[in-house]
C-alpha cells in the first residue's frame, strides 16, 4: 500500500465539518473517532498522533506479489495453529499508537484484539510489507522501529517488487534483529518463527519485473564531441 498525506475524513458519524475548520493543532482524532470514521470509509487509512494516513492502491506488480504471498502462507499453513491475513486486517501497535495495514500478518494462537474492539489486533507473529518506490524508506525506518515495540512480533519481511528479493529480520533472544536475505526464484526461504519455508519462485510466481526507468544523460555527461 501506498502511504499518502495526512487526509481527515469527512465519513462516519462525527461532526468532523466542525473538526476541519480549526486549527490545524486542534484537528487531533482520538482513536476512537479514527475508529468510527475508518470502519465507514470506503478507503483504509493509517492513524498515527491523531492523524489519518489514506492508503492508496499499488501496482498490479504488488498487487500480484500480495495475492502470491497469501495463497504461499496459506498452502504452508493450512495444518498448524497459525493463520495469514490479508491488508485488510488493521494492527495496533499498542506502545507508540500506530494503527495500520501490513500487506500480510501472520497470527500464531488465538487473536488478541485492542482494548474495546474486536476487528484491530496487537498480537502478530510475523508482518511482512512488500516493498515500493514511495514507501520503501518508510517500511525500513520508522514502520520497522514501530513494528519492533510488538512484543509477540519475531519476523519482519521486506519484499521487493522490481527483483525476486526478499530481505528477513529475525528478533534474537537478546532482542537484536538478525538480517538475512534471500534472491533468485530457485531460492526457499526459512521461517523460523513459523517453522516452514517459502518458495521465492511461488512468490515471484508470473511477476512481470519492470527495470528501473532509464534516465536521460545529462548533455555535460555525455562523451565529449567535436
Amino acid at each position: 500500500m501506498v502511504r499518502t498525506a495526512p487526509c481527515p475524513s469527512v465519513r462516519g458519524t462525527l461532526d468532523l465539518g466542525r473538526l476541519m475548520s480549526l486549527p490545524e493543532s486542534s484537528r487531533r482524532l482520538t482513536e476512537v473517532e479514527y475508529l468510527e470514521i475508518e470502519r465507514a470509509a470506503e478507503f483504509k487509512s493509517e492513524f498515527f498522533e491523531g492523524e489519518m494516513f489514506a492508503m492508496a492502491g499499488g501496482t498490479p506488480q504488488h498487487s500480484l506479489i500480495a495475492t502470491n504471498l497469501a495463497r504461499e502462507f496459506g498452502n504452508r499453513l493450512n495444518s498448524g495453529h497459525c493463520v495469514p491475513y490479508n491488508a485488510d486486517l488493521r494492527i495496533k501497535i499498542e506502545a507508540t499508537g500506530l494503527f495500520t495495514y501490513p500487506d500480510l500478518s501472520v497470527i500464531c494462537g488465538p487473536l488478541q484484539f485492542a482494548a474495546g474492539t474486536n476487528d484491530t489486533v496487537v498480537n502478530p507473529t510475523l508482518l511482512i510489507e512488500v516493498l515500493s518506490d514511495s514507501t520503501e524508506g518508510y517500511d525500513r525506518g520508522k514502520k520497522f522501529e514501530h513494528y519492533r515495540q510488538i512484543p509477540a512480533l519475531q519476523e519482519y519481511l521486506l519484499v521487493s517488487q522490481k527483483e525476486p528479493r526478499i530481505e528477513q529480520f529475525v528478533r534474537q533472544a537478546d532482542g537484536r534483529w538478525l538480517l538475512n536475505e534471500a534472491a533468485g526464484l530457485e531460492a526457499i526461504l526459512k521461517l523460523p518463527s513459523l517453522r516452514i519455508s517459502i518458495s521465492l519462485g511461488e512468490v515471484f510466481a508470473k511477476v512481470s519485473f519492470v527495470p528501473t526507468p532509464i534516465r536521460a544523460a545529462s548533455p555535460r555527461s555525455g562523451s565529449n564531441q567535436a
